[in-house]
Formats: C-alpha cells, sequence, structure tokens
C-alpha cells in the first residue's frame, strides 16, 4: 500500500479479516514504520483482551508492541493528543463511538490504523468494521489459511459450544475457515 503523506491532513486505515489471519502483524509492521520515521505514535487495546499481555499488542505468531490499554473508544481520544499516528488492535471492542473518535483524530490531521475482526463467530459483519469501511481511506483485507483444507480463509470457526458473541480466546477457541469448511 502506497500512502501519499501530506502535513495537516489525517486519514483512516482499515486492516480487517478473520482470526490467524495477521491483521495485528500489520498493525505491528505499519506502526514500526512509523517509529522508523520518527512520528509521534500511541498504540491501544481494548482492556478485555489480555490473551498475551495486559500492556502490549501481541500477534499470534508474539511480534509485540507496547500499547496502552483502554475501557473506552473516549480514552483513545483523550490520550492521543500529541500523537501523529494512532493505532488501534481489536477495534471491534471498543463499540459503535469508535468510528467517530477514529473521524475526529483523523479530521485532526492523524494517522488512524485500526485492526479488527469483521465478522463474528457466526459470520455476521461485526460492527464497528463494517462503519470503520465505509470512512477510511485505506482498505486491507487479510485471509488467514484454512485449519481443514488450506485453502485461503475468510472465517472465524468457534471450536466450544457457546453463543456469546464476545468470547476472547486463542487456537484453544477458534480456527480458520474457508468459505466451504466454515460451520456456524
Amino acid at each position: 500500500m502506497n500512502v501519499i503523506q501530506t502535513q495537516g491532513v489525517g486519514w483512516i486505515e482499515v486492516v480487517c479479516g478473520c482470526m490467524f489471519s495477521g491483521k495485528t502483524e500489520e498493525l505491528i509492521r505499519r506502526i514500526r514504520r512509523a517509529q522508523i520515521a520518527k512520528q509521534n505514535v500511541v498504540i491501544f487495546k481494548p482492556e478485555i483482551d489480555n490473551r498475551y499481555s495486559d500492556n502490549e499488542v501481541v500477534s499470534h505468531s508474539k511480534q509485540k508492541l507496547e500499547s496502552v490499554t483502554v475501557s473506552s473508544a473516549q480514552e483513545v481520544l483523550e490520550l492521543s493528543q500529541d500523537a501523529e499516528v494512532v493505532g488501534i488492535d481489536e477495534v471491534q471492542f471498543l463499540g459503535a463511538e469508535v468510528v467517530d473518535v477514529c473521524n475526529q483524530l483523523a479530521k485532526d490531521g492523524k494517522r488512524v490504523i485500526v485492526a479488527g475482526l469483521d465478522k463474528d463467530y457466526l459470520g455476521v459483519p461485526f460492527e464497528p468494521i463494517p462503519q470503520l469501511l465505509a470512512v477510511s481511506e485505506y482498505i486491507v483485507k487479510t485471509l488467514a489459511i484454512c485449519m481443514e483444507c488450506g485453502n485461503p480463509a475468510n472465517f472465524t470457526q468457534r471450536l466450544i459450544d457457546s453463543e456469546e458473541r464476545v468470547l476472547v480466546g486463542t487456537d484453544k477457541i477458534y480456527e480458520a475457515r474457508c468459505r466451504k469448511c466454515f460451520k456456524p
């Protein structure tokens, strides 16, 4: 992706896909490049995501970056005043308010990079990702590898019996699946 850098103009970048598709790795890659460019960067994660660390964004492949844990989208806005680049992992856990927060940050001239699940375990669009896609300037959809057949995977298969929409977990609870192998 080529991003044209201009002074004083912000934008929103969305990295979305199913679990195990490399969303957090891509977010970390983009944030690290901004750090190399000596930009003032802050990265956030919702407090609900404590799978690997309380104060780091961590990919399933164990790449990590120090982060700020927040309980609401409003905290992101409040804690981003000095940042040029704002990253948010697992953005789907911050609710609908995060769309307005991202828009405000971009209006304030910040580069906003968010990563999150675009569908839940039933294959239903996972808000607020559809709304973020609509207002973003740049979109990347990542695919995983189906754990059943090896084809490109676009769905997150829940392996345990639970009807909770939000159930934070790793490979013991979820697998990536292709359209053919996915069973909601």
